[in-house]
Parts: C-alpha cells; sequence; structure tokens
C-alpha cells in the first residue's frame, strides 16, 4: 500500500545564498586583529616554544646535544639552589609587597579625601619614581647605601656613629625591598587613586546622613569599592616579585659577598645562560619558575575576587 506524497510546490522560494559582500566583512575583524595577533605569536608565543625545545635537550661533552626529555626537570626540582633563590624572593614577597601596598593605598585615601594641601603636587611627586628606570635608581641608591663613599659613610663620619651596612648579607634583601618601594608606590598609588575616583558620590552622601565617620567611610565604601583594583595591584606585585632581576644584577658588583649569581631565580637563569652557557638547563629554570608564578598569581585572584571574602 503506497502513501501519497503531498505535492511539492515548484514555485517555493529557496534560501537564497549570503551575498559576496558578507564574506569580505567576516574578514574585516581579522584584518583589525592580524599585526596584534602576529606580534603576539612573535614576541610571546613563539619564545616559549623555543623554551620548551630547548629544556628537552641537553648539550654533553661527548654526543653533543642530546634529546633528554624530562631530565633537566627533574634537575630542577633537585638543584637547592634554585629553591634557595624561590626562598629568598617569597621572603621577599611576603614582607616588601604588603608594606609597599599599604604605603600606596595610605597615600590614595589621603589623596581621594581633599583634604590634603597642594594635592597636585604630592601626587606627582610620589609617582615620579617610577619614572626612573630601574637600573638607574639602583645605582643612585647604591651609592647612598655605600659606607665608604655614599650617604651612609658621610652621616658615620659627620655624627662618629657605625650605621650598618645596608650591603651587608644580612641586610642587602631589605636594601634591595627599599628601593623597589621607592620605586612602585607612585605607580600602585595611582591605580588605587583611580579607582576610588569613580565611586559613586551617592554613596559618601548616603553615609553622611547616617553619620558614619572616616573610618567607617573607608572601611565600608572604599575599601570594597576597589577590590578589584587591590587584586590586579597585588598580582602585578607577585609576578614582580618573582621576576626580581634589575635591583640584584647591579648590587652584586657592589656586594659580591652578599648578592651571588643564584640569588634571585631570574638572576640564576641569567647566570647560567651567559655566563655558564648552559641554554638548556637555563630555559628549564625559567619554565618553572613561570609556572609556579602563575600558579601563585591565579590563586591569588580566585581569592581575592571571590565573594564575600
Amino acid at each position: 500500500m503506497t502513501t501519497l506524497q503531498p505535492p511539492v510546490d515548484a514555485a517555493e522560494p529557496r534560501p537564497a545564498p549570503p551575498p559576496a559582500g558578507r564574506d569580505r566583512r567576516s574578514w574585516t575583524g581579522w584584518g583589525f586583529i592580524g599585526p596584534f595577533v602576529a606580534v603576539f605569536a612573535l614576541v610571546f608565543l613563539a619564545p616559549i616554544a623555543y623554551s620548551l625545545y630547548l629544556s628537552l635537550f641537553r648539550d654533553q661533552l661527548i654526543g653533543g646535544t642530546t634529546f633528554v626529555g624530562l631530565d633537566n626537570y627533574q634537575q630542577a626540582l633537585r638543584d637547592d639552589r634554585f629553591w634557595a633563590a624561590l626562598g629568598r624572593v617569597s621572603l621577599f614577597l611576603c614582607v616588601q609587597v604588603p608594606v609597599m601596598l599599604g604605603i600606596a593605598l595610605l597615600v590614595a585615601l589621603a589623596l581621594d579625601s581633599g583634604r590634603l594641601y597642594g594635592k597636585d603636587f604630592f601626587r606627582i611627586s610620589v609617582f615620579l619614581p617610577y619614572a626612573v628606570p630601574a637600573v638607574v635608581a639602583t645605582l643612585m641608591w647604591s651609592f647612598m647605601y655605600g659606607t665608604r663613599f655614599g650617604l651612609v659613610g658621610d652621616i658615620n663620619d659627620a655624627f662618629g656613629v657605625s650605621l650598618p651596612d645596608p650591603l651587608s648579607p644580612g641586610l642587602v634583601l631589605a636594601s634591595i625591598g627599599n628601593i623597589v618601594t621607592w620605586e612602585f608606590v607612585g605607580y600602585n598609588m595611582l591605580i588605587f587613586y583611580s579607582a576610588l575616583r569613580v565611586v559613586p558620590h551617592s554613596l559618601y552622601e548616603a553615609a553622611e546622613i547616617d553619620g558614619a565617620g572616616q573610618i567607617r567611610v573607608i572601611t565600608a565604601i572604599k575599601l570594597p569599592a576597589i577590590r578589584g583594583a587591590l587584586v590586579i595591584a597585588t598580582i602585578f606585585s607577585i609576578i614582580g616579585s618573582f621576576q626580581l632581576f634589575n635591583e640584584p644584577s647591579v648590587m652584586q658588583k657592589l656586594a659580591p659577598n652578599a648578592i651571588t649569581t643564584d640569588y634571585t631565580p631570574n638572576f640564576y637563569t641569567y647566570s647560567l645562560s651567559f655566563s655558564g652557557q648552559q641554554h638548556n638547563y637555563s630555559a628549564t629554570v625559567a619554565i618553572v619558575m613561570g609556572l609556579i608564578t602563575m600558579v601563585i598569581a591565579y590563586v591569588v585572584q580566585l581569592r581575592g575576587m571571590r565573594k564575600g571574602v
């Protein structure tokens, strides 16, 4: 038994093909982002891929460059010099970052309060050290730290005292922290101050009506409102601490007994590559350090942006 099919209307319109202009428009976006993608791949993705490639090989006296797989990573995980350098920058991070961000936050709150005399001059003065190159700032402070030729030595001679040597092994990390704090307080202050300027004034008016004081306004309105800026500044500071290189590398010639070639992970990587000619192992240490930094920064971001914390 056959089933009758409904007649097909020959005049039923078929969907029209997309116009040719739509295909051209679909490539317009790629034309705009193409230069960025090319530069991003060239200066970011390609070096990472090449470092991963180098980390899988090893230069040997007999046999030349040979494939070793993950042996370099196992060596890095057992490297006491690497872990000592990582512990040093971790201590630097735990002490210097809260101090720097705390000072920057206090300055930003003082500027936002509107009660600071000469606010514009003060803001520029605090931000100005960030415009000084890190190498120049380190040389300047190293000269002041000198006990024989610098400011510390002049104070000792003028007042007949004996101040502790800032370049001694026990104080050099704190001296580096002072330089970094001087450099980046203004940068973080600008982040916090910019976030404070966009807080709605209606919140301040409501708090004033309720009789809230300045401390209450800060803790209940300003700090929660700039929470995102605080997280961003913290992440940037964590990354910067783990990448510490310029300051110890410049000061190493002035304090060779206090600052060794493996003082920080980045300095250790640089020394392995350019002094020890261990390019493969240097790439391995750099990748391991990058992964550690990425994980810690990601955890801080998740913790900082979690609601109710």
